[in-house]
């Protein structure tokens, strides 16, 4: 018998219940507890879970960009290309921080397409513009997404 599996990209917090909001906010989604974990809260959309925030009462906020340079995990949001600019809500609204594009160390080309913010816990995401093929429900059919360094 198979087991199924999902993976969910969780991060820690501090103060997890305002930061799941931010994200399932920013998202069009819903935030609620994982069952049976009482200490994980799950950011969920329209294709299921995208996100998970854990009660972590240590957390240190992560120094992002770092000065020299190199890359981190992040949250990499994918918006359509017409649109880096006005997604709805826009985060800084929301309690996210711009992070200056000149101090990430990132490709001069990126800085048009790429939005890079850190979100209220001060956790790294990007919102990325990609073709017309983004779906409606937010999946992604068009050619795989060329990663660069955020």
């Amino acid at each position: 018998m198979t087991v199924p599996k999902t993976t969910v990209l969780v991060l820690d917090a501090a103060e997890p219940e305002p930061l799941a909001r931010f994200y399932a906010e920013l998202l069009g989604a819903a935030t609620g507890p994982a069952p049976g974990d009482g200490e994980l809260l799950l950011v969920t959309g329209r294709t299921g879970v995208v996100l998970g925030v854990r009660h972590d009462p240590d957390h240190v906020p992560p120094s992002w960009p770092l000065p020299e340079g190199s890359q981190q995990a992040h949250v990499h949001i994918l918006v359509r290309a017409n649109h880096p600019d006005d997604p709805t809500p826009p985060p800084v609204a929301l309690g996210a921080r711009p992070v200056d594009a000149e101090d990430d160390g990132g490709l001069p080309a990126s800085r048009t397409t790429w939005r890079r913010y850190a979100d209220p816990a001060g956790h790294a995401f990007v919102l990325s513009a990609v073709g017309e093929d983004l779906a409606p429900d937010g999946s992604h059919s068009g050619p795989p997404v060329q990663h660069r360094r955020a």
